[in-house]
């Protein structure tokens, strides 16, 4: 048993470390992808809207399925939920906003929620880990002590036992906190993304009602 627990501390680490490592991947994966799928700033998307706009007014459909699908425009979430509306702009209003919301929920959501559930896994797991390390370290320490007899026990022995105990916690605690922090972070860019892209998309829903009605 004593050997099995000796055995359990690098793996304890390496397993914080690789824990580490695929916590912080997810957060930068996550601000990329969300940077990629929000325009920069208000401006941005304000030009992108205008020329849909212009666009839409003169009933060139075609024309806003070709700019949507463009370089600078065809990964944000905004041109991917017009293409949709556009391909579905026949049913109607409130039936669209619906469709609009389901896939924005299943195609644009949900790989971030994907990705965002590990960070929240790693944030639980790691400390558990370092509770895993404190309980080993403290077991070998208690059985060094029970095993003395009357001889005593080297400080020494025990020092790196109950070293090992507090550090594991520490370094669990270490990787918690961090990614808890990120995952607040992203969740905010991500909040900031859909509320974006809500206002931005009733504008569109209005313009089309508007060309739809006339048409």
């Amino acid at each position: 048993m004593n050997q099995l627990l000796v055995v359990a501390g690098p793996v304890i680490y390496v397993a914080m470390a690789l824990a580490a490592l695929y916590g912080v991947f997810c957060a930068v994966l996550l601000f990329r992808k969300i940077s990629q799928k929000r325009f920069s700033s208000a401006s941005q998307s304000g030009e992108f809207l205008d020329e849909v706009r212009d666009k839409l007014y003169r009933r060139d459909f075609d024309g806003i399925v070709e700019l949507c699908d463009s370089p600078p425009y065809w990964s944000k979430a905004l041109a991917q939920m017009i293409l949709v509306a556009l391909a579905h702009r026949d049913r109607g209003l409130s039936k669209l906003r619906i469709l609009l919301a389901e896939k924005y929920e299943r195609d644009v959501l949900a790989d971030l929620e994907y990705r965002f559930s590990w960070i929240g896994t790693i944030v639980k797991t790691a400390p558990m880990l370092g509770l895993l390390g404190t309980v080993s370290g403290m077991i070998l320490a208690f059985g060094k002590i029970a095993g003395s007899g009357e001889s005593g026990v080297n400080p020494a022995d025990l020092a790196d036992d109950i070293s090992f105990a507090l550090l594991t916690t520490a370094c669990g605690l270490m990787i918690a906190i961090p990614l808890t922090m990120l995952g607040a972070a992203v969740q905010v860019k991500k909040g900031k993304m859909t509320d974006a892209v809500q206002e931005d998309l009733s504008e569109f829903l209005h313009d089309l009602e508007k060309v739809m009605a006339e048409g």
